[in-house]
This record gives structure tokens, sequence and C-alpha cells, in this order.
């Protein structure tokens, strides 16, 4: 009687002869189980830190600014029906300069909550103390702006608040769950060493901006169950005779949106590139069990005589595969947590949460492990099935040699011999006796490149984003803002500044876009009519003029809106006299960040009802005068902030070489590998089912060059074939990551450069290289007795 250990003694030894496609096949499963144990673990562990913190430090729901708003209208909002909790507070941009800074630095001024445990955004200490409301100077700051200048407690740093300057002791260091993700105006990416939020007393910033008994921004949570818009409705409604310019959810609040907009490509990476692992893997599963099952039909034919059953013989084809995915867990596993663990480091450079842990949660690895398994029977039932149906007479009958003598003849016959020498006339001859198995292969690595392309796109569309955005949009060296908007004097003095080679105004005012049921909170940019510094531009990259009427919308605000060139949209202005106009769409431009809209400078004016008015200038600057302009700005009381343009952009390079050349390095490098696997596989299943015909040559006078140019020149013609699928393969596979990525905040542009395109191919090409050399030492060790001996 035959015992379980019998066929589990041929497991092991099955699984030690395979033991290079083995190994090839659990890294490719091991690499997408890792991305999405790593993906989707994060994913939850920045659900569970975001929710945890929002929760514990009260984050508001809603976010009302106005003008000056009476202290005494607080109890009317709280009273609100739907509203649980309302704060009301002072906010202020101001101007800073560091110690050990040259350029002037961009600040937020809020009040401090009066107490710990303020009942909305209260701050969480690292150490030190809230502000003392008795001492107007002392200040708390945002953790990651002391980290970035070194501000200890006790420092001194300079602010000019309403126009007066003066000094302020740093006492304590904060977070907050509102600056989880802490942005300059204007940029993008946070900059710790140019932006920082500061606390301050309320009673001592409330005089500084004469809002003694006001507030000009409320805070709210509301109840369980309650209508969001219904409450804004009413909440507007409130602050509109006092300068509202409109209340908007925490998922408009900048820092959430950016954190969303994060956790969204999470999910996004976690549900796209996995499976295409997992493809993978299953098709080579089912070449090497396939062969083996092939090789193994006399060992199934005994077996079965010997009294083993279907399912029991089955079952043995079935553990192998199951030892494979089971070796390609424990991979991904241990890479997923790796991975995960290191993501979270780097996310704690941009989001400034208190703690963040990497924990992936046991169900997680129970998924990973239903979809491997489910991966790996895909690509092993078919052969698994046949084995089980193998009667045992028909499998101890060796398989008929192929015929090769209708695969070509008549005068493609003579063609081929004309043209080709008899080694090149066999490859081309195998490959179409086995058109499917060939297909497969292509497939596969075809496959494999594309994932190589389409993870590695993003590198080259975000080049394409920075270069469209900050050298054909945006063209500024610099930009300054005001307090309030002012008169065109101020474009003059600006123009006086040391440096200032050019100035162009601009206007910035908050609006309500309404087209029918659709509408948007959004600002609307006033330009001069043919800007040089700050431009729009159209599909093209063209510079496009701003009209003499009609508003300029960006490509993904129209299509929010669901507007057209030509159709009219109402633009409630939420600014000064708040008028309410029908504004014709004129153009549509290109922007992959954000949505802005654009009017010409004096069309704005005229829409508001005022004369020239300006928030601020893009400025042209001699890099040379910068120190002198620099010191004039720190002492210009009108200027509430500083954007460098070219610190913007090193910001955003920084980041995304950070972030998101990790992640395309860990896509790039877990592509590669599938490259070898796919085109080691290959080479070795076509080495184990042509052992016999090779050996066969090599007796009958075949050197070793040629009987390795026979099998390798095989695998170098499904290569080259494989090219150009995984170069259409990989387009397919960005176009469908740039889809599934537009958001609000980014469009990812489907821009490939040939480089990555070359690259790929280059990946595909060395793999080929480095398996058929492997392969070529086991040609060289053939033992051409041992294998003649074996039945055909």
């Amino acid at each position: 009687m035959h015992g379980p250990s019998s066929l589990d003694r041929k497991l092991l030894r099955d699984l030690w002869h395979f033991r290079g496609q083995v190994v090839a096949i659990a890294v490719v499963i091991g690499a997408g189980v890792g991305m999405y144990v790593m993906a989707k673990g994060m994913l939850d562990s920045l659900y569970e830190t975001r929710a945890a913190y929002y929760e514990r430090y009260r984050f508001a729901d809603l976010f009302a600014p106005a003008k000056r708003a009476p202290e005494s209208l607080l109890a009317t909002i709280h009273a609100l029906p739907g509203v649980k909790a309302a704060a009301s507070r002072v906010r202020a941009g101001v101007l800073l300069d560091v110690p050990g800074m040259a350029a002037p630095v961009t600040g937020l001024l809020l009040s401090a909550p009066e107490r710990r445990g303020a009942r909305i955004n209260d701050v969480h200490l690292l150490r030190g103390r809230l502000p003392d409301p008795r001492q107007p100077e002392e200040v708390t700051v945002v953790e990651g702006f002391a980290s970035a200048h070194q501000l200890a407690l006790g420092d001194r740093i300079s602010a000019v608040i309403n126009g007066r300057k003066r000094s302020l002791t740093v006492v304590g260091h904060a977070l907050a769950p509102e600056f989880i993700y802490a942005l300059p105006p204007g940029d993008l990416v946070p900059d710790d060493k140019r932006f920082g939020v500061l606390w301050m007393g309320r009673k001592a910033l409330a005089q500084a901006y004469e809002l003694d008994g006001a507030f000009n921004e409320v805070v709210l949570l509301i109840s369980r169950g309650a209508n969001q818009t219904t409450v804004i409705e009413a909440v507007d409604r409130l602050l509109e005779p006092y300068g509202g310019t409109g209340a908007y959810g925490r998922d408009r609040q900048m820092s959430d949106q950016f954190l969303s907009n994060e956790m969204k490509q999470l999910d996004t990476m976690s549900k796209i590139l996995p499976p295409v692992f997992l493809l993978v893997a299953a098709f080579l599963l089912n070449v090497v069990t396939s062969r083996l099952i092939e090789t193994e039909r006399e060992q199934i034919g005994l077996l079965k005589a010997f009294g083993y059953a279907d399912g029991r013989v089955a079952q043995h084809y079935l553990k192998f595969a199951a030892a494979i995915v089971l070796l390609g867990l424990l991979i991904g596993g241990v890479l997923g947590a790796w991975l995960g663990r290191g993501i979270a480091a780097l996310y704690m450079q941009y989001f400034k949460f208190p703690f963040l842990l990497f924990r992936a949660t046991p169900d997680i690895y129970a998924q990973a492990v239903l979809v491997s398994l489910a991966a790996g029977s895909l690509g092993t039932i078919s052969s698994v099935r046949k084995a089980a149906r193998l009667s045992p007479a028909v499998a101890m009958q060796p398989l008929a040699p192929p015929d090769y003598s209708h695969t070509a003849g008549g005068r493609k016959q003579k063609l081929l011999r004309r043209w080709l020498d008899q080694p090149s006339r066999m490859i081309l001859r195998h490959i179409r006796r086995w058109p499917s198995r060939a297909a497969l292969t292509v497939l596969g690595i075809g496959l494999a490149m594309g994932l190589m392309i389409g993870t590695s796109f993003s590198i080259d569309a975000m080049n394409y984003m920075i270069d469209v955005s900050f050298n054909r949009i945006d063209r500024q060296d610099m930009t300054v803002s005001f307090v309030e908007p002012r008169g065109p004097a101020a474009l003059d003095a600006v123009t006086q500044l040391p440096g200032v080679m050019a100035a162009e105004p601009f206007r910035v005012v908050s609006a309500r876009l309404v087209n029918g049921w659709l509408s948007r909170r959004d600002s609307i940019i006033g330009l001069l009519d043919g800007s040089d510094l700050s431009r729009t531009v159209d599909a093209g990259l063209r510079p496009v003029r701003l009209p003499a009427h009609g508003l300029v919308l960006s490509d993904k605000l129209a299509e929010l809106l669901q507007l057209r060139v030509g159709e009219k949209l109402r633009v409630e202005v939420l600014d000064g006299k708040r008028p309410v106009r029908e504004v014709e769409v004129s153009k549509v431009v290109t922007s992959f960040m954000g949505t802005p809209a654009y009017m010409r400078l004096d069309a704005l004016n005229r829409l508001l009802g005022e004369g020239p008015r300006l928030n601020g200038a893009y400025l042209a600057v001699d890099e040379s005068k910068m120190a002198a302009l620099y010191r004039q700005l720190k002492n210009t009381p009108a200027v509430a902030g500083v954007s460098m343009q070219n610190a913007a952009q090193q910001a955003f390079d920084q980041a995304m070489d950070e972030s998101l050349g990790t992640f395309t390095f860990f896509n790039a490098l877990f592509a590669a590998l599938i490259c070898v696997g796919v085109v080691y596989n290959a080479a070795r299943v076509s080495l184990s089912e042509r052992a016999r015909e090779l050996a066969s040559l090599r007796v009958l006078g075949f050197t070793r060059g040629e009987v390795s140019f026979i099998l390798l020149g095989e695998t170098g013609v499904l290569v080259a074939m494989a090219l150009p699928l995984g170069a259409l393969l990989g387009y397919a596979l960005a176009a469908t990551l740039a889809a599934s990525l537009d958001t609000e905040l980014f469009r990812i542009p489907l821009v490939i450069a040939p480089a990555t395109f070359g690259f790929a191919a280059l990946v595909v090409t060395g793999a080929a290289i480095a398996s058929g050399l492997l392969v070529r030492r086991r040609i060289d060790r053939l033992d051409l007795v041992a294998v003649l001996k074996t039945r055909d």
C-alpha cells in the first residue's frame, strides 16, 4: 500500500528540478502580493490614522470665511439646524523674517485655542505650550516649519502684521489636523522652509487686525445625518452681510483634499497593478505545469496503474502549483511589510501626522492569499484536468513526434532554403509547429514589458507637467501678493523695487460658478490681455489671448460643470458688492493642476463694478539684485506673501523624486523581474522539450554554437515579436492609469518618452540575453548518452 509520502517525495524532487522556474514564478507572485499588501495596508493605515486624528482633535466639517463678522453672530450660527458646534477665530496671512533665511517667508497666523481640548480644530502640542493670552508677542509654530528653521523654544522671528513689523517669541511646537499637508499659497507641495503656520493669542491677533469683538472665520461641526449643503446655505446667508466668501466642506479644505487625492491614487494602484502581476504569474504556472505533466505522462500512467485515483494525481500537481504560490506569498508578505514601513516613513515627510504606522491587517493578507491561489488555479487547472483524465494505457504511450512536413512547402520552402540556413529554418518551423505556445510566450513577454512601461510613464508625465506648468504657463520669477486689493499705483511701486525688470498685475476673486444644478466654488484669476509672465495655453501649448468679454475655463473645470465654448453660466461673486452675472464661456484652456478660471483683468473689474484693482503682481527679477529685493519686501507693509517660482519648482521636483520616484523604482524593478521570469521560463521549457532533439543534432555533427543558436534563436524571435506588443500594452496600461488618476488637483497627461519605450525594450532584451547565457550553460552540459537513452 502506497502512502502519501511517496507522492510528497516526488513533489519535492519536482520542485528542486524546476527550482529556477519555481523561484522566478514565486518572485513574480511576490511582487504582485507585495505591491497589494503595501498599497492596501498603507491605504487602510491612512484611513484609520486620519479618522482617529480628526476625531480626537475635532477637525471641522465646515469652514466659513468672512471679512468682519460680530462675535454675537456665533450664537445664531450655532443654533442653526444641523450644527453640532461652532467656533470663531481670526486668520491672517503674514510675511515672516526668519533668522538665517534671506528670502521672506509666507506665514499664516491663526488665533490659538484658548485652552487645550478646544471643541473644534484643537492642536497637538509636541513641546512647549500654547501662547499666553496675556503675552501678545508669543506664538506656537507648526512643527515642520520649526524643524526646517531649527527654531527652539524662546527663539524670535519677525512678522509684518497688518503693516507693523513685530518680533515674536516661539513658545511651542505643534501639529494640527487641518495642516497635515501644509501648503504655501498657490503651491502644490509642502515647503516647510517657505511656509509656516503660527498660533497667536486671540486677543492680540484680533487687536492687530481691528477685529475686537469680531471674527473673520467660523469653523463648524455638523450633526450626524445633517445635510451639509443645507447648512452651508444657511451659514452663507448669515455671513453674507459681513463679507462672507462662501462656506465650504472638509472635502474642499486644501490639506484634506491632497490627502484624499493621495489615498485615491493608492487605491487605484492596489486595484490595477497587482492583478497584472498575478495574471503573468498564472501564465507562467500554466507553462511550467503543462510541461511537467507532458514530460511525466509515463509516470502518471504508472501511478494510475498501481492504484492511485485520478483525484490523488490531480492533487499532486495542484500541490506543485500551491507550493510555488505559497513561496510567492511568503516573499510578497515580507516584501509588502518592508515596503509599507518605508512608504510610511516617506509619507511622514509630507503628511504631518503625530504618528503613522504601517499596519497590514490579517484580512489584507487573507485577500492576497485568496487572489494568489485563484491565479494559481487559473494557471494550472486545465493542465491538471488533463492529467486527471489520462488513462494508464494512453499515458504510457509516448507522444507522437512533431510533424514538420507541412509547416512550409512548395514555393515557401524554396524561399526559406534560399534565404535562410538550416538552423534558422528549424527555428521557424518549430514556432509554426506550436503557434499557440509561441503566442502565449509572446503575450507573457509583452505583458512584462507593458507593465514596465505603464508603471514608468508617470515620471515622463510629471516631467511634462512641470515643464508646462513652470515654463509654459507660469513663467514669472516671483509672485507678490498684497494684503488687500489695491489700485494701479501699487503696480508702479512694485516696478520700482530693486531688481524688478517686469511686473504684471493680477486679481483673484472668489466666486460660485453655476450651471443648472452643477456648481463650484472657485477663484477667477484676472490677467492682463497678452500677459507674458503668467499665460493660458491651449491643447497644443500655444498661448491663448484672453477675450475682451467672457470667461476662460480650464479643461477640468469645464468638464466638472459640463460646459462648452459659447454656453453661459451664472457667476456669483463672493467678494465686494457680490454681483451675480450671466457670463459666456469664451474659451477652454489646458491646465494640469487645479481648476482655474480666467478673465481679462479689465473685464473682471467691470464684472465687480469696480475701477482698476489688483491683488498682486507677477515679477521678472534680476537675480543679481535678489538680496536687495528681499530686504525691501520684508519691510513692505502692504505685502502679505511672496512666492518664488524656482523654489516652488525645486520643492515639486524633490517631492516627485522622493515619492513618485520611489514608487516608480519599485514598480520598474518588479516589472524587470517579471521580464526575467517570463523569458527564462520560456527558454528553460523549450530546452526541456527539445533536449533529445538537440542531443541528436550534436551527435549528427552540429556544433554547440549551432545547437545553442537553434534553441536561443527561437527565444530571440519570440522576444522580437513581443517588443511591439509590449509597447502597445504599455501604452494601454498608461492610458488606464492616467484616466483613473484624473482628479481635481492633478491631471496626469498621457505622455511617454521614447526613452521609456527604449529602456523597457532594453530590459527585455537584457533579460533574454541573461536567460540565454544561463540556458547555454545547460546546453553545453547536456549528457548526450543519457538524453538519447530516454524513450521518445
